[in-house]
């Protein structure tokens, strides 16, 4: 008989989800049971949120039905808080899921579809991301 070698799998959480249980420090503009939003550190635009499922899965079409459907309605309120917090045409809805292996959307506030690129994003400092959080948690 020959035994296979075993491998012990060390599971890592991702930065969203340290995020989300707080060892991580977040600019949280809403959460519920099941999906938290939160500023982006590397902003593409001011008011540049990010929208995850509390629930740690890697690709965003792998979330099951249920959550799917609920993540957009989640999003949308979080989307005209957001359009009434900063000067913008609409806000641009992106789901790239590279950065993080953690399911996310993208909600970016922009004026024309060229401003929804990555290579607009810069380091924003904290007290800014704290007034835009207080700004759009104020419109929710």
């Amino acid at each position: 008989m020959t035994l296979l070698p075993c491998y012990t799998l060390t599971y890592m959480s991702s930065i969203f989800s340290k995020i989300i249980n707080g060892e991580i420090e977040s600019h949280k503009i809403d959460e519920t049971n099941d999906f938290f939003a939160f500023l982006d550190i590397n902003p593409i635009a001011r008011g540049h949120t990010l929208v995850i499922p509390k629930k740690e899965i890697d690709v965003f079409f792998d979330l099951d039905n249920s959550l799917l459907s609920e993540i957009l309605p989640f999003a949308k309120a979080i989307s005209k808080a957001i359009e009434k917090s900063v000067e913008c045409n609409r806000i641009g809805m992106m789901v790239a899921g590279l950065e993080v292996p953690h399911a996310h959307i993208h909600l970016v506030p922009i004026t024309s579809t060229s401003d929804l690129t990555f290579a607009n994003a810069r380091p924003m400092d904290q007290d800014t991301l704290a007034e835009i959080a207080s700004k759009i948690r104020a419109n929710l």
